[in-house]
């Protein structure tokens, strides 16, 4: 089972130039849409001067959610190729803003095509890509006298406790490997007291 993903590990820049034309790349990694969408609001607001303000990005890891926009740029000639640049590295969780500043000479649709892919594919080439797992949040509950049982559980599949509260009543909850997260949970239930918690 696949439960590794590939994406940035930091912002990127890149840069085009054609004809004039300038086109700034800029790569990073990010959670979710809502947060994409604020972070493209904030690059208009920083280069309101620019002609066009282009994105792409690609996030999740099974029912991936994409979005494409070409910004006032005929239809297919930026987005399209800022996210096909995203696909081919084989990337999620990632956005990618192209920034042009009109040189005076127009590109033509062939021109626009290349200019927002190169200058996507200069961010990525600027950029760390990084492998990351997926991770399966487990939140128990237990009574203390069995906190070592959990904690050799935890030891044994070297899981992450995110967060653990130590009281009469202990909960804890875990990040666990996707791949492992069933074997996981069986050992877990099988341990006399420990309560899974949804």
């Amino acid at each position: 089972m696949n439960d590794t993903f590939l994406t940035l590990n930091a912002l990127c820049e890149g840069i085009y130039k054609e004809k004039g034309s300038k086109f700034l790349s800029f790569a990073m990694p990010v959670c979710d849409a809502k947060t994409a969408m604020e972070t493209v609001k904030e690059y208009r607001k920083r280069f309101y001067d620019a002609r066009h303000v282009c994105f792409a990005f690609k996030i999740g890891t099974e029912k991936s959610e994409t979005r494409a926009n070409d910004d006032g740029e005929p239809s297919g000639t930026a987005g399209q190729p800022i996210l096909g640049q995203i696909n081919a590295a084989n990337l999620t969780n990632v956005l990618i803003i192209v920034v042009r500043y009109f040189g005076g000479v127009l590109l033509g649709t062939g021109g626009l095509h290349q200019a927002y892919k190169t200058a996507a594919a200069d961010a990525l080439f600027n950029g760390k890509i990084i492998e990351q797992i997926i991770e399966n949040q487990i939140n128990i509950a237990f009574e203390y006298p069995i906190l070592n049982s959990v904690m050799k559980i935890a030891k044994d599949f070297d899981l992450k406790i995110t967060t653990l509260n130590l009281e009469n009543n202990c909960t804890m909850q875990i990040a666990v490997r996707e791949s492992l997260a069933a074997i996981v949970t069986q050992k877990l239930t099988e341990t006399n007291g420990v309560v899974l918690q949804h």
